[in-house]
């Protein structure tokens, strides 16, 4: 896709299924913790949901399943599970190089749902970490997406406004919470830059 940046002074990235391919990972572990707590499990819909902390997801399969489980113990066994696994996913070349391509003339940033802890170790195994100017996480905000707090925190941090930045997103969720933020925004679809969305356009 024929990306023109020359707009935007920031660049604002989701992490899982944008810059990481950690979605297998997220669902694997999903599907444990579903199994442990006997949920049904829909990695469909989990998918749906990528963006969403892991807490939240938990109380919306409460909601979902009409069942009444102790919410922080599904999205700690979730998390303890995904911690174990070896491989919890490679870079996306096409989201990674734009990202190298700008960062020296740009200001970049990660604007994601994990958890500060999780993030971190991800971004930091990945060696995204060093290459960002800004990071906010499930931590840093109190709604999440798709609200737009997360970006806009991200913008704020970065010390631009909003329409000075552009993000990407691979779910539809994210691409909610850009647009509300008042950001433009390139979708991420099977690990290549698959729309735009222009905020002045919604």
């Amino acid at each position: 896709m024929n990306m023109d940046l020359s707009r935007y002074q920031g660049l604002i990235f989701d992490m899982d299924g944008t810059l990481i391919d950690s979605m297998p990972a997220h669902i694997a572990a999903w599907r444990f913790a579903c199994e442990q707590f006997r949920i049904p499990f829909d990695a469909q819909w989990l998918m749906s949901l990528g963006g969403s902390p892991t807490i939240k997801t938990a109380q919306m399969m409460n909601e979902k399943y009409h069942m009444d489980l102790n919410i922080q113990a599904v999205a700690d066994t979730k998390w303890h599970f995904f911690e174990t696994l070896e491989q919890k996913g490679d870079v996306i070349p096409a989201t990674v190089s734009i990202l190298l391509q700008y960062k020296d003339q740009k200001k970049v940033a990660v604007g994601t749902g994990c958890r500060r802890v999780n993030a971190e170790s991800l971004l930091t195994i990945t060696e995204i970490l060093p290459l960002l100017d800004a990071l906010v996480t499930a931590d840093d905000v109190r709604n999440h997406k798709p609200h737009p707090d997360t970006f806009l925190e991200a913008a704020m941090r970065l010390g631009l406004a909003p329409h000075q930045c552009v993000v990407f997103e691979d779910t539809d969720l994210g691409r909610q919470a850009a647009l509300s933020a008042g950001m433009d925004c390139f979708l991420v679809t099977d690990g290549a830059i698959a729309e735009f969305t222009s905020a002045t356009s919604v």
